[in-house]
């Protein structure tokens, strides 16, 4: 029994063994399976990779490497942005004098300078304000300057036609001594006649006093670049301020309709705000930079053959599909509206025309009013009454200009000549107004894109020109050193023009 038991225990208990085995059978995973869970994983793997590839591949398409803006949106510029001024960084205008600058005294002063102020109104403009600074170095009376009547506009005004004669002298009497002709009994005396050397500084001028050794009175032939930019004392840089932001008040007739015109564009729809566009597109500002992208072969031989006959004009040959690409080229109408375009601005956008007439008329303005048609010129805003005495008066008219664009909303030069740099550098005394220089050589390259059809307006098209015009807002900036290998004067002189600028190539009509 035990014996029969025991071994049918012993039977038993394998046999339950035996039967749990094969309920519950142990067995490898399926091939199959474990294979479909590996496809899984890499598929979700490679979702991931090419996700991010892709994004970082979109991302240099679009040249969007960076993050966008703050005041990029994803579909359109928010009204108040496309408008407001940039951050100053808590800079202000310093003007005044410090403790150590002493006045003038009282009584004559037996040295004299004479100047004739040479190139339009702006290049005038500065050039007087240095011959202030001169003379106040040189311990001199300034004789108030003539101005240029051979420049390309031919315009015969004289300087209280242009400006506040009596506001002039008075404003820096604690300055300089200022007088409004030369005495009589010095008219006819030998004078010392200075081409003062370009972009002299202190020590230039503290050597020349040694003319009045020889001489009561100096004739200074030309005004502008006289004086250098860097290295002077700071009262002679404030003063230089006070004399082109103070003393230069435009004649009381001129001031007066300037405000009128300024109170009518701001009721030209826009919500009272508007652009100062200075469009550089003029026949003489074409001829002198060589630059005629879009124009006629016969447009382009006219413009040849003006630059040729134009003796102050160095250079004669000009590879225009090389200035352009350079960003030495205005922007053309067509370029111009497609670049307001993409910074946002609607087209209801109230737009100023700053700038004498422009080469080729409503030709070339027609895709610039397709895009803005609420384009407005002097002679839109003016009566041919009030505009009559200006008539033949280019200098006196672009002092207009200069008012509308100083007080305007935004101030968008196409090129980098001496109104857009007057302007620009008013604007920033007077709290860093809105001003949008165009980067010209990088939308050179977007234009071109768009011309070849590799690039469409749109979203695309507006974060390129916007990230490209982020810091180029009117903003502080610091100013930049001379490159290596320039020295002496010519570093003085480096940060009052772009490189390739028209100043390189002899003086453009302003």
């Amino acid at each position: 029994m035990v014996t029969s038991r025991g071994g049918s225990s012993s039977s038993s208990s394998f046999g339950i063994s035996s039967s749990c085995c094969k309920i519950f059978p142990v067995k490898p995973s399926s091939p199959s399976s474990f294979t479909i869970l590996r496809l899984f994983v890499l598929l979700i793997v490679f979702i991931f990779i090419f996700n991010f590839y892709s994004r970082s591949i979109l991302e240099d398409e679009e040249n969007l490497n960076l993050r966008l803006p703050d005041f990029v949106s994803q579909q359109q510029l928010s009204s108040e942005k496309l408008w407001e001024t940039p951050f100053s960084d808590g800079l202000h205008p310093c003007v005044h004098p410090t403790s150590r600058y002493q006045a003038i005294q009282g009584g004559d002063n037996n040295h004299y300078i004479t100047v004739r102020s040479n190139g339009g109104l702006n290049q005038m403009r500065t050039g007087i304000a240095d011959m202030v600074a001169v003379s106040r170095m040189m311990n001199a009376t300034l004789v108030i300057p003539e101005l240029d009547k051979r420049s390309f506009w031919q315009d015969k005004s004289v300087f209280s036609d242009i400006f506040d004669e009596d506001h002039f002298i008075d404003s820096l009497k604690g300055d300089v001594r200022i007088i409004k002709k030369l005495p009589t009994e010095l008219v006819s005396v030998p004078r010392a006649r200075k081409h003062f050397t370009s972009w002299g500084g202190l020590g230039y001028y503290e050597e020349m006093t040694k003319l009045w050794m020889d001489y009561q009175v100096i004739h200074v032939a030309k005004s502008d670049s006289r004086l250098a930019n860097n290295d002077l004392p700071i009262d002679i840089q404030r003063l230089r301020c006070r004399a082109l932001y103070h003393a230069l008040r435009f004649y009381p007739s001129i001031e007066t309709l300037g405000k009128k015109l300024i109170e009518r564009l701001r009721s030209h729809g826009g919500g009272g705000r508007y652009i100062s566009l200075h469009l550089r597109y003029e026949k003489d500002m074409l001829a002198f930079s060589g630059c005629t992208y879009g124009l006629s072969d016969a447009e382009s031989q006219e413009l040849s053959l003006l630059r040729e006959n134009t003796n102050h004009w160095k250079v004669k040959k000009i590879n225009s599909t090389e200035q352009r690409i350079a960003g030495l080229c205005p922007l053309t109408p067509k370029e111009v509206g497609i670049f307001l375009k993409a910074l946002g601005y609607p087209p209801s956008t109230a737009v100023y025309i700053a700038a004498g007439e422009i080469y080729g008329g409503k030709t070339h303005l027609s895709d610039l009013t397709s895009r803005f048609p609420n384009l407005l010129f002097k002679e839109m805003i003016a009566s041919e009454e009030e505009l009559k005495i200006y008539a033949n008066h280019a200098s006196q008219t672009a002092a207009l200009d200069y008012m509308i664009s100083l007080e305007s909303d935004v101030f968008i030069p196409t090129h980098s000549g001496n109104m857009a740099r007057a302007v620009e550098g008013h604007r920033r005394f007077l709290g860093h107004r809105k001003t949008i220089t165009p980067h010209r050589k990088g939308l050179v390259e977007i234009f071109d894109k768009l011309e070849s059809g590799q690039l469409k307006e749109g979203l695309s098209l507006q974060h390129r020109v916007q990230h490209l015009h982020q810091i180029r807002q009117g903003g502080p900036r610091k100013r930049e050193s001379a490159p290596d290998g320039i020295k002496g004067r010519a570093s003085q002189s480096h940060n009052h023009h772009e490189t390739g600028s028209s100043s390189d190539r002899g003086k453009a009509p302003t």
